[in-house]
């Protein structure tokens, strides 16, 4: 049974239960905004915005953070000026406790130079050889409510754990650069509660024609599917029951980099909060649609003050949206960083 957030509002300190233990690769997202078009060879342009950002799993466990549950991180970092960066701002400023984290000598931190042209992003990725492209050290299983991780032909075992234990486990893909989607990597879904793919890789790894296909596909083995689909919103089933659809928001869009990972985040915090599948979808889609209007992935995910901020303007005081008004800590809590001024603090780090 889902249970609501820790009272109190307090993050975890280090080697205590977190509300959510997370696992995967942590990136420095470079995330250049505001294009009106891509260079042409041989030429140059100037992007308007720069977000610099953590980034992968590290968004998720960023937006998590901000809405006030307590977020623990399994992952390995370089020993490298962008890697002292990523654990400062997880650590430090976000309040992520990352125990159980690996710092590799000899290796690079991954990076995602992320171009934002049109209102959709192009990525380009770079992983050295020598760090664990998935985990780090191995997320070990601990009394965390509940773990999150990603899709692998060969799943890390602390889903398992996670699972035989009664804690929920979230998951969701990541991009398959060759494209096979490989069917083995859907074995590790016999250990999920919850899964949240984005439309194309559902259809790709379920063979389906239609978002709505591969969701029923999925609704045979997890009790919890839903199927991102970006500027359409979102759909859901629970126990096989019937599809939930919710329409994306309207709202501004300036880089929709790690808008996947900031929904996967809203609809975790409002599952263990025990709220009705709808308004899950509704949360998730909210806390999407509000770090679409700032550059970079995890440091544009909302915090509470956001999320209030803008039930605040809803026309009418549409009262669908009245339960944000009882959730999250107390008004008044700190403003959080955002990528646009990380810049100056990558500097610090060397």
């Amino acid at each position: 049974m889902a249970r609501a957030p820790a009272a109190g509002w307090e993050r975890s300190a280090a080697g205590e239960p977190a509300d959510v233990h997370l696992a995967g690769t942590v990136f420095l997202d470079l995330v250049f905004a505001g294009l009106t078009g891509l260079p042409d060879p041989g030429t140059e342009v100037y992007a308007p915005a720069l977000g610099t950002s953590p980034g992968g799993v590290a968004t998720v466990a960023v937006a998590l953070a901000r809405l006030g549950l307590r977020v623990r991180l399994t992952a390995d970092f370089a020993d490298d000026v962008h890697g002292r960066y990523l654990r400062a701002v997880l650590a430090e400023a976000e309040r992520v406790d990352l125990t159980g984290s690996r710092v590799l000598n000899g290796w690079t931190t991954p990076v995602t130079v992320s171009i934002v042209d049109s209102g959709d992003r192009r990525m380009i990725t770079h992983v050295a050889p020598g760090g664990a492209d998935r985990v780090g050290g191995g997320a070990r299983p601990d009394r965390s409510r509940a773990g999150f991780g990603y899709l692998d032909a060969d799943p890390d075992p602390w889903w398992r754990a996670v699972h035989e234990r009664g804690g929920l486990v979230f998951v969701d893909t990541r991009w398959d650069e060759r494209r096979g989607w490989p069917r083995q990597a859907l074995d590790c879904l016999e250990w999920a509660d919850v899964f949240l793919p984005n439309a194309g890789e559902a259809m790709a790894y379920a063979g389906a024609d239609s978002p709505t296909a591969a969701l029923r596909a999925f609704a045979r083995t997890v009790p919890t599917v839903v199927v991102k689909c970006g500027p359409h919103g979102a759909i859901g089933t629970e126990h096989g029951g019937p599809v939930e659809s919710v329409p994306a928001l309207e709202l501004p869009t300036v880089d929709p980099t790690g808008a996947g990972d900031v929904f996967d985040a809203g609809f975790i915090y409002g599952t263990l909060a025990g709220w009705p599948l709808r308004q899950r979808l509704r949360f998730a889609t909210l806390c999407a649609g509000l770090s679409l209007a700032r550059p970079g992935g995890a440091l544009s995910a909302p915090d509470w003050p956001a999320l209030r901020a803008w039930r605040a303007g809803v026309a009418g005081h549409d009262d669908g949206w009245d339960f944000l008004a009882a959730e999250g800590p107390p008004p008044g809590a700190a403003t959080v960083r955002d990528a646009i001024s990380e810049t100056a603090t990558l500097e610090e780090a060397r």
